[in-house]
């Protein structure tokens, strides 16, 4: 039970360690950004409900088996992915490089839904706002890849 209370807590701990780490490198403003664009507040917001969403849906994936080796494993990799993203992306700036860091993460989080549909429907199907968040972000990425 403490092992799925915390991997379940692990997408907003790690997402509001990455948001500081990367909070004081973020010029989203002065970047030339492609069409649809959000202004910048709202990552913030999606993001948070998007690692809740992933923590609510890991908690009861594993209602009912705490020792799916293969669900943690992928679970777990694409949070560290994903975590590596915005350090790759506004730390680093290699824009192409996050391109492709996304295009692995859409991979991860396709399969990981895969896994998830397997042990508890609700679970997967609670992912897919992350998918479409992340599909939206590719975009996003690319364009300011090629814009900037």
């Amino acid at each position: 039970m403490i092992k799925r209370i915390i991997y379940s807590l692990l997408p907003i701990i790690g997402g509001a360690i990455v948001g500081l780490i990367t909070s004081g490198y973020m010029d989203y403003r002065d970047m030339v950004k492609p069409p649809l664009s959000p202004p910048g507040i709202v990552f913030p917001i999606v993001w948070t409900i998007l690692y809740i969403l992933m923590g609510i849906s890991y908690f009861l994936a594993t209602k009912d088996n705490e020792d799916n080796k293969e669900l943690d494993q992928i679970y777990l990799l694409q949070l560290l992915v994903n975590f590596m993203w915005p350090i790759i992306f506004f730390v680093l700036e290699m824009y192409f490089t996050a391109f492709l860091w996304i295009i692995l993460l859409l991979i991860l989080v396709i399969v990981m839904i895969k896994e998830l549909l397997k042990v508890n429907k609700i679970s997967g199907y609670l992912q897919i706002p992350y998918l479409i968040w992340l599909l939206f972000a590719t975009y996003l990425n690319l364009g300011i890849t090629l814009l900037n």
